[in-house]
């Protein structure tokens, strides 16, 4: 076989609790993308930390067909998981990920799977994508680390998409540059895939409590929303908000309640609280802690609000998804 000819094989690091979804995503694709050429283009590889059984968030168990320190011959690593996801031995599994990119192995996250690899210490200087559930707990792990909210970033010899369909998206990237055009181009119609997306596409993010997106909304309240989302620890007043959009407080209310249903106001208590709740999810920071990343002086009112936004105190929310956790071994959201 003649160095053209050779497969590019892609290593996929599962943890117990991954979103399968990410992974059908990232294979499917390779798979049809065979097909469609004739030949074995791509290989891939299911790895776990010591080759045992993982169960995926659905249940669904998942055989490997190695270790990670048996892992050789890969042109790329991906890691799925969920955001609190770590290895058994972080000193030897991290280093043999190291190891692995000095030697020119291309690394990446899906999803939650960014969260270990820059527990690795490989996204240190590098941007990533993170899902918009899992920023806030990420800045809080990562304070030093650059995001976006792309869907997808490249960032030299660091890939990472923010989901599963981010996932089927990069698979396309990849195809198209071992493969061409034509052949992504029929990969994408196999699969009913629209609209392959690149870097600079950003997420689609729902609106609270409406069925529209982000991307849906018109530019006064589009762009209210990106400076609450920017003043999430430091809380701006709404005024000052409209003042700088340049529109009354007025106009900015009657346009925020047509497009969102809600008022300015409730609209940017709701980011705040899902802020919070990411980050009594996916982080193991006190109440006090928490209020204060989310712009409270105290925890009191912030566990107040956190109550009348989701039926229960944050405590109670840890407690019960933690449980559900340890039983059932599940990534709360699943992406």
């Amino acid at each position: 076989m003649t160095l053209a000819e050779k497969s590019t094989i892609l290593g996929f690091l599962i943890f117990p609790g991954f979103p399968m979804a990410c992974l059908t995503s990232a294979v499917e694709p390779l798979r049809a993308a065979n097909e469609i050429a004739g030949k074995t283009a791509f290989g891939w590889k299911l790895i776990s930390e010591h080759g045992a059984r993982v169960r995926s968030s659905a249940e669904v168990g998942f055989d490997p067909d190695l270790s990670l320190d048996q892992a050789d011959d890969l042109d790329y690593l991906f890691l799925l998981s969920s955001p609190q996801s770590t290895f058994e031995n972080p000193k030897a599994s991290g280093g043999l990920l190291r190891r692995l990119a000095r030697h020119g192995v291309k690394m990446g996250g899906i999803s939650g799977g960014v969260f270990p690899l820059a527990r690795s210490g490989l996204m240190t200087g590098y941007e990533c994508s993170v899902h918009w559930c899992y920023e806030a707990a990420f800045a809080a792990e990562f304070p030093d680390h650059r995001m976006t909210d792309d869907v997808i970033r490249i960032d030299r010899n660091r890939y990472t998409v923010s989901g599963a369909a981010a996932a089927f998206d990069l698979m396309l990237h990849i195809i198209e540059e071992r493969l061409g055009e034509d052949v992504t181009t029929e990969v994408a119609c196999w699969f009913q895939h629209p609209l392959v997306r690149g870097q600079g596409v950003r997420q689609k993010i729902p609106t609270v409590r409406n069925q529209s997106t982000s991307d849906m909304l018109p530019p006064v309240v589009a762009q209210a929303i990106d400076i609450f989302s920017d003043h999430i620890d430091e809380p701006v007043a709404v005024a000052d908000v409209a003042q700088t959009i340049g529109v009354s407080a007025r106009q900015l209310e009657r346009s925020f309640k047509h497009a969102t249903g809600q008022s300015p106001s409730h609209y940017y208590r709701s980011l705040r609280m899902n802020a919070a709740r990411q980050l009594v999810l996916y982080s193991k920071d006190t109440m006090t802690e928490i209020a204060n990343a989310v712009g409270y002086a105290t925890a009191t009112p912030m566990v107040r609000h956190y109550r009348q936004t989701f039926g229960l105190s944050p405590e109670e929310d840890r407690k019960t998804i933690n449980m559900f956790r340890v039983k059932d071994n599940r990534s709360i959201p699943s992406t």
